[in-house]
């Protein structure tokens, strides 16, 4: 009996980890876009404030970053809109692969798993940051022929691998087999948040955000 709590435990822990299958509130749009390139700080931080305090926090969120990331922001959310809202019509960028995208852009390849095979390996094409996902509308596919969607990554000298896979009607879920073996995929999102996101001064950030929780 113990042991099989130790694994259970085990399982939800895989389940749950990663930002890309936590559960995100749907009433709070901005919080649900930005929860994705948001520090744990931050996230912290937002809890605690009332709904005033929340509107402030949503202005200073970007006055302390450069005017060049919140027109990435924007030019990803507005392709997420695009290639994701058959998965969630409301919220397409409150899906699993939105996520993904928001954070990290556009991936450098695109491969289907059929079976337990690897197959055609689909390149896509990329222009400046944002690039261009090459996808089309897969809500009716035949589920047998593709059980997986990765997306590849380069980092470094490594290659870093995210593993969806189709829930019908026509969701694609992270897959817990992202986690696996799959040792710097934390180290490459934080440094996409450095990069693409970045935080001016963050120390006089921080005092802002603390000053704005005790209000």
């Amino acid at each position: 009996m113990k042991n099989k709590l130790i694994l259970l435990s085990l399982l939800l822990f895989i389940l749950t980890a990663g930002c890309g299958v936590k559960s995100l509130p749907s009433r709070d749009s901005w919080y649900a876009q930005h929860y994705f390139i948001m520090h744990d700080y931050e996230q912290k931080i937002y809890h605690q404030l009332t709904p005033q305090g929340r509107l402030e926090f949503q202005n200073l969120f970007w006055e302390v970053r450069q005017p060049l990331a919140k027109q990435e922001f924007d030019s990803r959310i507005e392709a997420i809109q695009r290639l994701f809202k058959s998965e969630n019509r409301n919220q397409p960028w409150n899906t699993d692969r939105a996520r993904v995208y928001l954070l990290n852009g556009s991936p450098a390849s695109i491969d289907y798993r059929q079976n337990t095979d690897w197959v055609t390996t689909a390149v896509v094409s990329s222009s400046g940051a944002t690039g261009s996902l090459a996808m089309g509308d897969r809500t009716n596919e035949d589920i047998q022929a593709n059980t997986a969607e990765i997306w590849v990554y380069p980092y470094d000298k490594y290659f870093i691998y995210y593993i969806f896979t189709f829930s019908p009607p026509s969701s694609w879920k992270l897959s817990p087999a992202t986690f696996q073996n799959n040792r710097y995929l934390q180290n490459f999102e934080e440094l996409n948040k450095e990069l693409i996101f970045p935080v001016i001064d963050e120390e006089a950030y921080k005092a802002k955000l603390a000053a704005l929780a005790h209000k």
